[in-house]
């Protein structure tokens, strides 16, 4: 997909959401949630997404065993190809070193939401700013304003013109293998949308009326933009938010996988015993399988709740 049609899109997205919002008021809102309690999609998503985040938070504590512990070492022979499989005291089998799978793959939700999550927010934050300055200045700056934009554009279309990953993976190169590369490598690749959306939607709202009632009454355009224009525009971010979840996850997972990731390889995080077990898939796939699974279905519920949530708010979808 080139630079262009990437570009338009995402500001398509920003215009039908704004113009929604201009039309319907607070009253946007309301019917999106009352659609979404009627969407199976959307209660699909919620649930999944419910269950990782608890998961996340208490995961550590209902654990039966250390993921880090080697407590069964001497029952697992790597050179004969003899594993553990799931069995009463290990549910879902032992690793290669002899750890309890069952207890890494709890263990390991909550580094993967931390991952997900704090590559999102610096993304929403970043772009916010990008986003929001951009809007701001071609809307409100005039001359000045438009070459202010241009320049901040063409930046996010050099950014929009690799793929997500493959940006990722650059800058996680460039700063070295840790857990902080990958959060700051994953939202860096997420910023251009999040700027894009937020400066489309700033735009359209910059011609609804109670911008132009409040032009012709001499506010200042600072306070249009921060009180009015700006609050009304976060619409499309919030519903991309949910989107770039899904994507943080699985791109984290990949550079994990890459090596990219956390050096620590006994800490447990999908992604890294994803890796850790592709050496022996023939002989036990299912170590594969557990957090490929994970990384699968906790995508997919985000992927779920994002989708329903921008069918709720296209104005074209709304009866």
């Amino acid at each position: 997909m080139s630079t262009t049609t990437k570009s338009a899109k995402i500001d398509r997205l920003a215009e039908l959401t704004a113009r929604n919002e201009t039309a319907s008021g607070a009253s946007l809102w309301v019917e999106a949630f009352r659609r979404l309690r009627r969407s199976k999609m959307a209660l699909i998503g919620a649930a999944i997404m419910a269950v990782f985040v608890v998961l996340a938070i208490v995961g550590p504590w209902i654990a039966p065993y250390s993921p880090t512990a080697q407590t069964w070492r001497d029952e697992v022979f790597v050179n004969r190809g003899e594993f553990v499989g799931p069995r009463g005291d290990n549910w879902l089998g032992l690793d290669h070193l002899g750890r309890d799978l069952f207890s890494r793959l709890l263990v390991g939700t909550r580094q993967t939401l931390l991952v997900g999550v704090v590559s999102t927010v610096l993304a929403f934050v970043v772009g916010a700013v990008i986003g929001g300055v951009s809007g701001a200045a071609l809307a409100f700056g005039g001359r000045v304003g438009r070459q202010i934009d241009t320049v901040l554009m063409r930046l996010i279309d050099m950014m929009l013109a690799l793929p997500s990953l493959l940006l990722a993976v650059s800058i996680a190169a460039v700063l070295g293998q840790s857990l902080t590369t990958v959060m700051i490598a994953v939202g860096v690749a997420q910023i251009p949308i999040f700027a894009r959306l937020l400066r489309g939607s700033m735009l359209a709202q910059a011609g609804a009326d109670y911008v132009l009632a409040a032009r012709s009454l001499g506010v200042r355009r600072r306070r249009i933009v921060l009180a009015h224009v700006l609050p009304n525009s976060l619409g499309p971010l919030i519903v991309q938010s949910t989107l770039a979840l899904a994507t943080a996850i699985i791109e984290a997972a990949a550079l994990s996988y890459l090596g990219l990731g956390n050096p620590d390889a006994s800490q447990p995080e999908w992604g890294v015993m994803l890796a850790q077990a592709q050496r022996f898939f023939d002989q036990e796939p299912m170590m594969a399988v557990y957090p490929a699974l994970g990384i699968i279905i906790t995508s997919l519920g985000f992927t779920l709740l994002g989708e329903a949530m921008r069918e709720a708010l296209d104005p074209r979808l709304r009866s």
